[in-house]
């Protein structure tokens, strides 16, 4: 793959369409992502962040445009290739998908042994320890991920996607689902990675308090377009409504009139005991 190092985007997409039959979830987006900078994608449910995010690692195929990694086009190329560019990403999904049925150590090695078959006595204890240290739970080796706390799987599961020394990791909601404290722990961690191996981090979030502390960069995707970009100071103050209205947690004014709209009250209430035979 011919690669231009001297880019500074690491990923660039180009024109970049996707529909599922007659819905286009993704609408003629361009967007460059910059080498070592935390780019967070934010915007509404079902807006296609996560989609947006999958042509990154071609889990998906463009309808129509085209996805570039260190220069080099990757959307159209067969899936035994795409393998090998896959191994430069570390991947945080939300659910923190672990192996319920593997120890913390063999969660961490999983990645390793399926791209290099690393041996027991190739150095693997090394690498599950310095990984696991970078996300303070150095000590966890033997536990299994039903014993940890949610925000200690999050933890577990970054650890295993640093476990290849990745160029880029990908965040799918990293905080969901974690108390204000746990989460920025998680934040935290996205700064120290950045900070001590250079990463380029693209996270999804709804989490604004997150996208504020961490982003270089916030992008806010909407009706399957970009409608904001900018760091976090231009989007607390951008002047588009749609914006304001998600960044505040705010109802729409025709969201807000459908709510409030009277609504029939029927005179017969039923309770739980009169659906008992």
């Amino acid at each position: 793959m011919g690669e231009n190092q001297n880019s500074q985007y690491i990923i660039e997409v180009k024109n970049l369409t996707k529909s599922f039959g007659s819905k286009v979830v993704l609408d003629n987006i361009s967007l460059n992502i910059e080498k070592g900078k935390t780019t967070v994608i934010i915007g509404p449910s079902g807006c296609g962040k996560t989609v947006f995010v999958k042509h990154f690692i071609v889990l998906l195929r463009p309808s129509s445009g085209e996805v570039y990694f260190k220069g080099s086009r990757i959307d159209d190329l067969p899936e035994k290739q795409i393998s090998g560019i896959r191994t430069h990403f570390g991947f945080l999904f939300q659910a923190g998908a672990l192996f319920d049925s593997l120890s913390v150590a063999e969660n961490i090695l999983f990645p390793v042994r399926q791209d290099y078959g690393i041996s027991e006595n190739s150095g693997a204890d090394e690498l599950v320890k310095s990984k696991l240290a970078m996300v303070g739970l150095d000590g966890f080796q033997d536990y299994f991920p039903a014993k940890l706390s949610g925000g200690q799987r999050k933890r577990v599961a970054l650890a295993r996607a640093i476990a290849l020394n990745p160029e880029v990791i990908l965040y799918d909601e990293p905080t969901t689902g974690l108390d204000p404290i746990r989460a920025d722990v998680i934040n935290e961690l996205i700064l120290k990675l950045r900070r001590g191996l250079g990463v380029t981090s693209i996270v999804v979030t709804h989490d604004m308090t997150s996208a504020y502390k961490i982003a270089d960069r916030i992008v806010m995707l909407h009706n399957g377009k970009i409608v904001a970009d900018g760091d976090a100071e231009k989007i607390r103050n951008h002047p588009h409504p749609t914006v304001q209205q998600f960044i505040n947690g705010q109802v729409s004014e025709d969201d807000l009139a459908v709510l409030r709209m009277g609504g029939t009250v029927f005179e017969t209430q039923y309770l739980p005991d009169d659906f008992k035979d």
